[in-house]
C-alpha cells in the first residue's frame, strides 16, 4: 500500500548531512546549497514510484538549476533485503538515468529519519535560508504513468519559492513506497 507524505511543516530548518556520493565524494548539505533554493529527495532504485518520474525528476533538476535551485538524492532504502538499492546499483542508477545532481547514500538511515522521509519519492523543497516550503508530489500519477499536462507541481513550487521565498499553500503529497527500514 503506498504511502503519502505528511502535509509541509512551512519553515523547518533543512537537516545538515554528510553522506557519500555515487562519484565517491563525500557531500554536505552546503555543498548541495543554491542560490536560490534547494531541493532535497528521498528516492531508491526499485520504487516503481521513483521510475515512474525518474525522468521528470532529472528534467525539473536541470531547468531548476537555471532558477539557482541545486538538488541533492539521498537513498536511505536497506540495501540487504533490496539488494536493488545497494551502492553499485545506486551507481548504475544514476549513470542510466543522466543524473544531473549528486545521489547519496544515507547506510545508517539516521538522515532520512532526522528528515522525517516517509516514502519514495519524498520530496522537501527549501528556500535560500534552507527553510522548507513544499513537502508535495512532483506530478500526478494515474495508474504510474506521470499525467503531463505543463509543468509539474514540484518545478512550479520551487520556481515560485525562488521568486517569493514562499512555497504554495496548496500542496498534494507526494505518493510512494515506504521507505525500507533497516530491522534493528
Amino acid at each position: 500500500m503506498p504511502l503519502k507524505t505528511p502535509i509541509c511543516d512551512f519553515g523547518q530548518a533543512a537537516k545538515s548531512f554528510e553522506l557519500k556520493s555515487t562519484n565517491n565524494e563525500i557531500i554536505k548539505l552546503n555543498d548541495v546549497k543554491g542560490t536560490n533554493g534547494t531541493l532535497v529527495m528521498f528516492i531508491c532504485n526499485h520504487c516503481p514510484y521513483v521510475k515512474a518520474v525518474i525522468k521528470d525528476i532529472v528534467e525539473d533538476c536541470k531547468n531548476l538549476e537555471k532558477f539557482g535551485v541545486k538538488a541533492v538524492a539521498i537513498s536511505a532504502n536497506d540495501p540487504i533485503n533490496y539488494p536493488e538499492d545497494n551502492f553499485e546499483n545506486m551507481i548504475e542508477f544514476s549513470k542510466k538515468h543522466r543524473f544531473n545532481f549528486p545521489y547519496l547514500f544515507d547506510e545508517t538511515q539516521n538522515v532520512a529519519k532526522s528528515y522525517d522521509a516517509v516514502c519514495t519519492p519524498d520530496f522537501f523543497g527549501y528556500n535560500d535560508n534552507l527553510e522548507l516550503q513544499y513537502r508535495g508530489r512532483i506530478r500526478e500519477l494515474d495508474n504510474l504513468k506521470p499525467v503531463r499536462a505543463g509543468d509539474s507541481d514540484l518545478f512550479t513550487a520551487m520556481k515560485q519559492i525562488t521568486e517569493t521565498g514562499k512555497g504554495p499553500e496548496m500542496q498534494i503529497p507526494s505518493v510512494g513506497c515506504g521507505i525500507k527500514w533497516l530491522d534493528n
